[in-house]
């Protein structure tokens, strides 16, 4: 729509005759007068000043015109913006500092065509600019959007009043409600002068509303974030200029409290009973502690480290009277047989109870001492033993430690070693560090609340190293009985006397474990059981657990003796008693499903109804089967988990070349056991009434089953010379027999270790005679005496001895040659030994 063309003079809405041309008074500051609005001014130039008394001698009418630039102090034509609005002066008030105080009135809005003259003020001819109303729903609806925007405007907003919103919301004209808006919420110049001068009411209420929005917006998220540091403020730094204030009083009245916290902290730490060094320390950090805002991040790690330094027990000990006997009926209810075990520490009490006694009547220092002798008493200070339990799997070794710690009064702490790579574990972080923290050995301590009780450092033999340090290293100054009385955790920083705490370790193998760490301590091996020791385990132990744990009486359920050895022998043929208490388990879960579904009366489980609880055997007598034909022989084993039976497998065929072709997955030392086994063969071949061009362009095959477990050690050489022997003679070798011993190139057997472990899997195995090397005739002593009265033990020095033993005699042979009564060692040589 084309503007209108300008006319001599029209009239105002309010009556008055506005003329064709208008002095001009440019405002600054970001002043928009919008029509209909009432505002005031302050007018202090002097130009400006002469403009506004000329106008009070005429019509009062001024065009009021914003400038583009704020900081031209006499703005010309080019400095304005070309719409305005025509104001009337209502009042004018001459201030004594000579400015004058305006209140005027918007009439028209217009635009300024050309300027009549500059001088001595603006004078523009102007031209009457209506806005453009369309009313309609579309309208109406933008109207309400304005109000319902400026309400929530209002109600985050100070300066703005809820009458200025009710007074807008009584406005119908959308033209109205735009102008007074406009005139009073927080916009800038710019978007003021922007809704003057467009044209369509629509079209103002729509940037009005967008202007709104993100002045809505920049006001409620002003307020979240004033709201949340006001919370920080109140927390953080309210606290800390209350507490700064306190100090000041404080000092001002000469009194010197500190805060509670600390003085908490002190008393707790007086309790403790710290050492000199350790003392000395805590009150360092207590004084520097006093220093520090509780904002600070050094407050909380130093409040961290006293409360670690109160709370560890460095003189509470658990106390009580020994009591030998006692202790004695607590290890036999908790475990069968392990007696070497039960009398090492039967021999630590009485030791202990002994240098109590002595030390008593002197009234000396407090100090105790393990070592042998009265006469260290009084001066040498308490050691502990350091014990390594090594055996395999299932034998008890864990809960030994727990009864231990039972029998002796004492708490019991458990660590489980297995897996740990970083030295930080055991010594502790620095105190630098985010998180950082004691050892979990100082973290055992403080849960254990003792300074004496039974840690088990358990797995020691699956420790590992990498670049964050070696823990076995770190663990040379813990198991050190001579060093561990001043252990330093590197958290702490100061010595913590752990010579009160009775440490046992765990292994399955010693191999892994570093010599240097092996060396301080004392090896406790915890070899397999029997069957018959695993009856008795399972009858006074394992049956009792799981029926209560099952929630069975010993009325409904029974299992007689010879079910359970079926079962080990059937379905474990284990070292330790895990597997065992599985199948137990297994039968009490389905004996209470069946009385869950409504069944009465108790279940009586024999050989016959195993099967129906456990399904079908997972082992069977297969020694017999695999010894049938020539080239076969029965090795014995050890392995970390228990002993275990092998078969070494000889065959011969014809090649090119005469070679030795060994298989199974065999180590070095194994391989090397098997070329000096087969030299002895061939060089013994006449002998042995062996052919010697038998062997004369042959391959010499040794396979040793499951070729998929890894196999080494020199134990298995007097097997496999048995296998090649049996092989080359025709002569199986006889079923019943097993064999161990390391061969030499002359024929002589030397002897091997884990001598128990093997004859307990050669028991398993249903082997009846064992062949060992004569120097291992000792080691017979570690065996149960009812394992002894079962098997037969033939102790040799040469291999000659062992094929003589171990082949079954040629078919035109009448008679075995004697054999004195030294060499076979049976259930009637033990008694003779």
């Amino acid at each position: 729509m084309m503007p209108e063309p300008p006319s001599p003079a029209w009239t105002a809405p309010s009556g008055l005759t506005i003329p064709d041309a208008l002095p001009v008074l440019p405002l600054g500051g970001g002043t928009v007068v919008f029509p209909l609005a009432v505002v005031p001014l302050v007018v202090g130039q002097p130009r400006s000043i002469r403009l506004i008394d000329d106008a009070m001698r005429q019509q009062r009418l001024v065009t009021l015109v914003m400038q583009r630039n704020e900081e031209v102090e006499s703005a010309g034509p080019e400095h304005l913006y070309r719409v305005g609005t025509v104001g009337l002066i209502h009042q004018l008030v001459r201030a004594p500092d000579g400015t004058l105080r305006l209140i005027v009135q918007g009439l028209q809005r217009v635009r300024l065509l050309d300027f009549v003259t500059t001088e001595p003020y603006l004078v523009a001819r102007i031209q009457r600019a209506p806005e453009q109303a369309m009313p309609g729903v579309e309208t109406e609806g933008l109207r309400r959007a304005v109000l319902d925007l400026f309400r929530r405007l209002v109600a985050v907003t100070d300066g703005l009043s809820e009458e200025v919103a009710a007074a807008a919301e009584r406005f119908a004209d959308p033209l109205q409600v735009v102008y007074l808006i406009a005139s009073v919420a927080p916009l800038p110049g710019p978007a003021r002068q922007e809704i003057l001068e467009l044209d369509a009411v629509d079209a103002k209420l729509r940037r009005l509303i967008e202007l709104l929005q993100h002045e809505l917006a920049v006001r409620e998220l002003g307020r979240k974030i004033i709201a949340e540091t006001n919370e920080q403020l109140s927390k953080t730094q309210r606290e800390y200029f209350l507490r700064e204030q306190l100090r000041a009083i404080q000092r001002e009245l000469g009194e010197g409290e500190e805060p509670a916290e600390i003085t908490e902290i002190r008393r707790q730490i007086a309790e403790a009973g710290l050492p000199p060094e350790a003392s000395r320390e805590a009150e360092r950090e207590l004084n520097r502690l006093s220093t520090l805002s509780p904002a600070s991040p050094e407050y909380g790690i130093a409040r961290t480290y006293l409360e670690w330094l109160a709370s560890l027990p460095w003189n509470r000990e658990s106390g009580g009277e020994i009591d030998v006997q006692r202790a004695r009926q607590v290890l036999d209810e908790d475990h069968y047989d392990l007696e070497k075990i039960k009398e090492r520490i039967l021999d630590y009490l009485a030791v202990k109870k002994l240098r109590e006694m002595r030390r008593a009547p002197s009234a000396g220092p407090t100090d105790q001492s393990d070592s042998s002798g009265p006469s260290a008493a009084a001066g040498e200070p308490a050691r502990e033993p350091i014990l390594c339990f090594v055996g395999p799997p299932g034998v008890g070794k864990t809960s030994l430690g727990q009864s231990i710690a039972r029998a002796l009064g004492r708490a019991f702490v458990r660590m489980s070693l297995g897996g740990v790579h970083d030295e930080a574990e055991i010594r502790g972080h620095r105190r630098t560090y985010i998180g950082a923290m004691p050892g979990r050995i100082i973290q055992g301590i403080r849960r254990a609340e003792r300074k004496d009780p039974v840690f088990m450092l358990d797995e020691i033999d699956k420790l590992g190293a990498d670049w964050r340090g070696d823990p076995a290293a770190a663990l040379l100054e813990v198991l050190d009985p001579t060093q561990n009385s001043s252990f330093v955790d590197t958290y702490l920083g100061v010595p913590f006397d752990l010579s009160r705490v009775l440490f046992i370790t765990t292994a399955n193998t010693l191999d892994t474990v570093p010599p240097p760490l092996l060396d301080r301590m004392e090896i406790l091996q915890l070899s397999g059981y029997t069957d018959d020791e695993k009856v008795q385990i399972a009858r006074r132990y394992l049956i009792p657990k799981e029926l209560a744990a099952h929630g069975l009486t010993p009325t409904e359920l029974t299992i007689d003796d010879d079910a359970l050895r079926w079962i080990i022998r059937r379905y474990t043929r284990e070292a330790g008693v895990r597997g065992l208490e599985r199948e137990i388990a297994t039968i009490c879960r389905k004996v209470a499903r069946g009385i869950a579904d409504g069944r009465t009366e108790p279940v009586h489980v024999d050989v016959e109804r195993v099967s129906s609880y456990l399904g079908r055997p997972r082992y069977s007598e297969e020694i017999g089967g695999r010894t049938e034909r020539p080239g076969v022989a029965t090795g014995l084993a050890w392995t970390p988990t228990g002993g275990e039976v092998l078969f070494v497998e000889a065959a011969m065929m014809p090649s090119r070349e005469e070679r030795l072709i060994l298989t199974g997955m065999l180590g070095d030392i194994m391989r090397e056991s098997a070329q000096a086994a087969l030299t002895w063969v061939r060089s013994n071949a006449e002998a042995l009434g062996i052919d010697p061009a038998l062997f004369a362009g042959k391959a010499v095959h040794l396979h040793v089953p499951a070729g998929a477990v890894p196999k080494d050690g020199p134990s298995a050489g007097i097997t496999m010379a048995t296998a090649l022997a049996s092989l080359a003679t025709g002569r199986p070798t006889r079923s019943d027999v097993a064999m161990t011993g390391e061969i030499t190139l002359r024929g002589k057997v030397l002897p091997v270790g884990g001598i128990k472990e093997k004859v307990l899997a050669a028991h398993r195995a249903g082997i009846t005679t064992v062949i060992l090397p004569r120097e291992n005739e000792p080691d017979l002593d570690d065996l149960p005496p009812d394992l002894r009265g079962e098997i037969t033990f033939v102790l040799v020095d040469t291999v000659e001895e062992v094929i003589h033993r171990a082949l079954v005699p040629p078919a035109d042979a009448t008679a075995t040659p004697d054999r004195s009564a030294a060499d076979i060692v049976g259930p009637v040589a033990t008694t003779e030994r």
